[in-house]
């Protein structure tokens, strides 16, 4: 893994908004199965993040949150003060551009409609942060 991740450049791994890194399953545990989320509730879930982004979208064009421009990022995808604190310990923590920044706003904004929460608080930042495995690889 090292050795091809090495060999991406850092501006295409930014435009890459979902990095990570899935280890093999065990047989045992893909044997014995789980009771994960029904198909039904994903779905569900995801029609009503998509309903929300179109609202909040309306007239502007775009349907989704990764086509936000800078400016829709700044105004539709401001965290609360502890998601700030988190993206300023990310950003210096990880070196990351402000192109990586507004992706991990923009994933973060996706995560908060999946959660049916209005306003993007520091869970979601978070979880949108550790998302970007290749830029905690590449800053290790």
């Amino acid at each position: 893994m090292r050795r091809y991740r090495a060999r991406l450049s850092g501006p295409l791994l930014d435009r890459i908004d979902l990095q990570l890194e899935v280890p093999a399953v065990p047989y045992r545990d893909l044997a014995r199965g789980g009771a994960g989320e029904r198909s039904e509730a994903v779905r569900a879930r995801v029609l009503g993040a998509r309903a929300r982004q179109g609202r909040r979208l309306a007239g502007s064009g775009r349907h989704a949150n990764a086509e936000l421009t800078p400016p829709e990022v700044r105004r539709w995808c401001a965290p609360d003060v502890e998601g700030e604190r988190l993206l300023e310990l990310a950003m210096n923590k990880l070196a990351l551009s402000a192109r990586a920044l507004h992706r991990i706003l923009r994933v973060a904004r996706t995560i908060a409609d999946l959660d049916a929460a209005e306003t993007l608080a520091a869970r979601h930042v978070a979880e949108a942060i550790a998302y970007r495995t290749l830029d905690r690889v590449a800053a290790g």
